[in-house]
């Protein structure tokens, strides 16, 4: 049985999972331009691209890699960088231990809205300013990292807070209405919460309706209003990437994916998979 290379980020002197950052052109240069596989990390990652040509493949979608973009990854998202040149710009990596330790509460990366678990993870477009002002954040925590200063992870922990809400200011979805925008984020967030305990159980959007005490309708126009698509897509999609990643990097038949999804029958999920993304199964897996 195959498996997704993980990347895990630990600190040789205290054995814990912490923070690092690195320059592009610093990893292009160790890796001599290959190309790395598919791979997983159990971090958080901030890709802020000042100069790049290529792709940025995300759990099956594939970006263009290019200048004045940044991207956010959460933890367990498949990817792969894929530069046609030497790339510049930075490379931020923090775990939710990291988080912990400097006092910014889980809630507040649900809040920014920046990270993604799965899925459609476009990346964020930057003007020179934009560009500019968050590589200055980069560079001082480059900085700070590597240097040997009092309370260093504490001030990492600052600038990084610093960094992402100046990132989220960026995007468009905080021009809506305050007071809409925060009762609609303790929906989405419990709904996200229970996609990812139940999708592969519940695959109709009136049970977690139901779970939420608010009706199907709202829910969908909810979480459309912040995230761009309907409860419905959002849970087709963490369906549908659940099942690519079990076609692309587990032996695993058709069947038995089906059913570990919550199909009853295999032709109930071919018909699914090719509804949502256009192929069947079968030559989803042959083409990766």
């Amino acid at each position: 049985m195959t498996s997704i290379k993980t990347y895990k980020l630990t600190d040789e002197t205290e054995k814990q999972i912490v923070f690092d950052i690195k320059k592009m052109q610093d990893i292009y240069d160790k890796n001599g331009g290959k190309i790395d596989t598919p791979h997983r990390h159990d971090f958080y990652i901030i890709l802020l691209v000042s100069k790049a040509k290529g792709s940025h493949i995300i759990d099956f979608n594939e970006f263009l890699l290019k200048d004045g973009q940044a991207f956010f990854l959460s933890p367990g998202q498949v990817h792969q960088i894929k530069e046609e040149q030497k790339s510049y710009g930075w490379v931020i990596t923090f775990s939710r231990q990291f988080l912990a330790k400097n006092n910014i509460d889980y809630r507040f990366i649900e809040d920014i809205n920046l990270f993604q678990d799965y899925g459609y993870t476009p990346p964020l477009p930057l003007n020179e300013i934009q560009l500019k002002k968050l590589n200055t954040y980069s560079t001082q925590i480059f900085e700070t990292y590597h240097a040997d200063s009092k309370f260093k992870l504490e001030a990492i922990g600052a600038l990084l807070k610093l960094l992402l809400i100046y990132s989220n200011n960026v995007c468009d979805i905080d021009k809506k209405d305050p007071q809409q925008l925060h009762v609609g984020s303790i929906i989405l967030k419990e709904y996200k919460n229970l996609v990812e305990d139940h999708f592969s159980d519940w695959h109709k959007v009136q049970q977690y309706a139901e779970a939420l005490h608010v009706t199907p309708d709202h829910l969908n126009r909810t979480i459309k209003s912040l995230i761009g698509k309907t409860a419905k897509e959002y849970l087709q999609s963490r369906i549908i990437v659940a099942a690519k990643r079990l076609l692309s990097f587990s032996d695993k038949t058709t069947k038995e994916i089906g059913y570990d999804l919550g199909f009853s029958e295999p032709a109930n999920f071919s018909n699914f998979f090719k509804k949502c993304t256009g192929f069947p199964p079968s030559q989803f897996r042959q083409q990766h």
